[in-house]
């Protein structure tokens, strides 16, 4: 029997890996993946043309316990835009325009993902 964590992970990292196709297809440019700062992390940032985007992932198989973008709380709202500031910061990029967006996945029973957007989410 596999461990539950290493599962989690797993369809966490698949989510993220078809979000990454789902964008560079939307013709966004991916700079950071797993970016940790603060023990946190922000699991995508990518330009969006000027607009640098904070793209927090989250990955489900169905929808028993809510769609997977009602688990992004208040308090992980809060601490997503706490790393961003720490990513303009060592990335000096000073003012430019940002966003964050909540990326939902389901996965289907064939393995298909089924994403949806949600900009500026926050």
């Amino acid at each position: 029997m596999e461990d539950p964590r290493k599962t989690r992970v797993k369809l966490g990292r698949l989510g993220e890996d078809a979000v990454v196709r789902f964008l560079e297809k939307k013709r966004y440019r991916v700079v950071a993946r797993g970016f940790r700062l603060f023990r946190g992390e922000i699991d995508i940032i990518a330009y969006d043309r000027k607009t640098l985007v904070f793209a927090e992932v989250k990955t489900r198989t169905g929808c028993g316990f809510g769609f997977p973008e009602e688990s992004v709380t208040t308090a992980k709202q809060d601490q997503i835009r706490k790393i961003a500031q720490g990513y303009l910061v060592k990335s000096r990029l000073g003012e430019i325009p940002c966003r964050f967006d909540v990326i939902s996945v389901l996965i289907e029973a064939r393995g298909r993902p089924i994403i949806r957007q949600i900009k500026n989410a926050f």
